[in-house]
């Protein structure tokens, strides 16, 4: 049985609706590979010199905490998710655990195996390392001994893909003292992993994994507001005059203000900080690039272009009724997002 304790904080991080390292993977491809023809996802094959081609990028919240807190079946879907990948060019996952305390209490649960499972149909030549632990990635001592799972942020990739230097970083006080979720009380450290893609020789695009702070109270807003001001600033100084693709759950609740509005959208504060992170980076909201239905959902996609290469976002929508069960029931708590991006040299 799991432990009371981790059962309670655990409870409490899943999200509000509802591997890395900073070393070049081994494995990463020399070019870029043929990506898989699919419906819904892949876009085409460029070859290495290519001055413009089409790629697909899925951000999907996997679900992957423990089955004892969990508001669907991991064991079961993590499993059933895993080929339906490979019909995605890119695929940024979120609450797909890779490290855990080694002698933690998690550490004796099933839940260790679900990375694995995610993983084991993915045909993707570049997949993200495991998080390479607390230590690495900045966090005090006193946190570090709170902490029982890492940041659940993995990428896999057809395309040439890295890590970025001081790739993985908290939502909050970026290069101080990071906060975990829900105001530092929770044992999981929810943050950013940056990668850099490679649509051709000579040309990258900064890729952004994001999961947000979520919760209602005073405290986690105003972690939410440092947080994506604190990200605004890491990207100032890591990717200045860099194409970039941010995406994932934001847990930004960006409803207007009003007695319907989502509990957690607090008045219409969520709207604002979104609102100013785009203005602070330069980034384009996908949604509002495309005119999509769904502007109100916290997992999101924004992006921008470089004077080296342009981007452009031709489809945008939730992919939900690609990823259920054998009777239609959703393979997780969030539904998959696709954004597919035209690009051009210069």
């Amino acid at each position: 049985m799991l432990p009371v304790a981790l059962v309670l904080a655990l409870s409490i991080a899943a999200c509000s609706n509802g591997d890395g390292s900073d070393e070049t993977a081994t494995d990463a491809p020399a070019t870029t590979a043929a990506a898989t023809d699919a419906a819904d996802g892949s876009g085409t094959d460029s070859p290495p010199g290519a001055a413009s081609g089409e790629f697909s990028v899925l951000s999907y919240n996997v679900a992957g905490l423990p089955a004892e807190v969990s508001e669907v079946d991991p064991a079961e879907h993590l499993p059933l998710i895993s080929p339906k990948l490979n019909d995605f060019d890119v695929v940024m996952t979120q609450e797909d655990f890779d490290w855990w305390k080694p002698d933690g209490l998690a550490a004796g649960l099933d839940f260790v195996n679900y990375h694995e499972r995610l993983r084991a149909d993915a045909t993707h030549d570049f997949q993200s390392p495991q998080h390479p632990g607390p230590d690495a990635v900045g966090l005090a001592a006193d946190r570090r001994d709170v902490l029982e799972v890492g940041d659940g942020l993995g990428v896999i990739s057809r395309l040439p893909s890295m890590a970025t230097s001081e790739s993985r970083g908290p939502v909050a006080s970026v290069g101080s003292t990071p906060t975990m979720s829900r105001a530092g009380r929770l044992p999981l450290h929810e943050g950013f992993f940056a990668h850099r893609l490679q649509p051709a020789d000579g040309l990258s695009v900064d890729l952004y994994n994001l999961h947000g702070e979520a919760g209602r109270t005073d405290e986690d807003q105003s972690l939410q507001a440092e947080g994506f001001a604190d990200l605004a600033a890491y990207i100032e100084e890591h990717s200045e005059g860099n194409a970039i693709i941010l995406g994932g759950d934001t847990n930004l609740h960006i409803d207007p203000a009003g007695p319907d509005a989502h509990p957690d959208a607090h008045d219409g504060e969520d709207q604002v900080i979104w609102n100013d992170f785009l203005d602070a980076t330069g980034l384009i909201d996908a949604c509002d690039a495309t005119k999509c239905d769904g502007p109100l959902e916290i997992d999101k996609f924004a992006f921008r272009s470089s004077d080296e290469i342009s981007l452009e976002v031709t489809d945008y929508r939730f992919v939900a009724s690609d990823f259920v069960d054998e009777a239609g029931e959703p393979l997780s708590d969030h539904d998959p997002l696709l954004a597919r991006f035209d690009w051009s040299a210069g």
